[in-house]
C-alpha cells in the first residue's frame, strides 16, 4: 500500500518504513499526521477524491539536518555587478509508519428501507 502526500509544497510517495527527507516542520511530539491525502494505492486498487480524504498516514520524527547548499549568482554584463549567495535549507526526516484507509462505509439503515413513492402525502392548497 502506498499513498502521495503533500507538505511543504512537494508531493511524495510513501509507503510503511519508508525514510523521507521534508522541509523543516515544527511539530508538538514524536508523530506526524497527513491527511487528506492526493492518492491512495490498496493492493492494485487505486483510491482518489473523497475515499483518499478518508486515508491517513502517520509518520515519525527521526531527526532534522540541513539540506544540500544552493548557489544563486546574480550577475548584469558592462555594469561590474555581481553578487554570490548560498542557501541550504532545514530539513525533517520522516519515518512512514502506517498508512490507514477505513473500511468503506454502509448505507444508512433508515435510507435502505425508504421505498420510493413513500413518505409525506403532498398538501393540496384550497382555492
Amino acid at each position: 500500500m502506498y499513498a502521495v502526500i503533500r507538505t511543504g509544497g512537494k508531493q511524495h510517495k510513501v509507503k510503511p518504513g519508508d525514510v523521507i527527507e521534508v522541509e523543516y516542520l515544527r511539530s508538538e511530539g514524536d508523530t506526524v499526521t497527513f491527511h487528506p491525502l492526493l492518492v491512495v494505492d490498496d493492493e492494485g486498487r487505486t483510491h482518489v477524491g473523497k475515499e483518499a480524504q478518508r486515508a491517513v498516514v502517520t509518520a515519525k520524527l527521526v531527526g532534522e539536518q540541513k539540506g544540500d547548499k544552493v548557489h544563486v549568482f546574480k550577475y548584469k554584463n558592462k555594469s561590474g555587478y555581481a553578487r554570490r549567495q548560498g542557501h541550504r535549507q532545514l530539513m525533517t526526516l520522516l519515518e512512514i509508519a502506517d498508512v490507514k484507509l477505513p473500511a468503506p462505509r454502509k448505507p444508512s439503515a433508515k435510507k435502505a428501507s425508504e421505498e420510493p413513492g413513500e413518505g409525506p402525502e403532498p398538501v393540496e392548497a384550497d382555492e
